[in-house]
């Protein structure tokens, strides 16, 4: 599968036309944190989209049971197709400093509701509001329920 087909590949269960329209929260998670807190999203019902660039990932998200994955291509910004639902607000978990910047770019550009960034390091708490981040929470794991008020 080449670039280009990788970032327009996208896996969700059929929604009904109120769940189209509804706001999705976008998460990108491959993080334990961020595994606790999709978990939470699914328990409770809420509309999510999952953002990964990784073929690995996807087949992880799948296997906890997320519905809805967006396969995107994070090189190349004029790839950042919107989700096929409205978005909402955003929860980014950092594993790296520049694919959670590449990621906040990207989202950003997708909707005007608050975004996230958890993260479990003290740096870039500058930069990520220079690209638009919200709000930066500081957590190890757990402790994540109050995000989803």
């Amino acid at each position: 599968m080449n670039e280009r087909e990788a970032t327009a590949q996208r896996t969700a269960a059929p929604q009904t036309s109120a769940q189209q329209t509804a706001q999705a929260i976008v998460v990108s998670a491959m993080t334990k944190a961020g595994e606790q807190f999709m978990k939470q999203l699914l328990v409770k019902g809420l509309p999510f989209t999952a953002v990964t660039n990784s073929v690995a990932e996807r087949q992880q998200l799948a296997k906890l049971g997320v519905q809805s994955i967006l396969l995107v291509n994070t090189i190349d910004p004029d790839t950042w197709e919107r989700p096929d639902r409205p978005v909402g607000k955003a929860f980014l978990f950092e594993s790296s400093l520049s694919l959670c910047c590449r990621y906040l770019r990207m989202i950003r550009k997708w909707t005007d509701q608050p975004v996230y960034v958890v993260t479990g390091r003290t740096h870039g708490r500058l930069i990520y509001k220079g690209l638009g981040a919200d709000h930066i929470v500081h957590v190890q794991t757990g402790g994540l329920g109050s995000l989803l008020e």
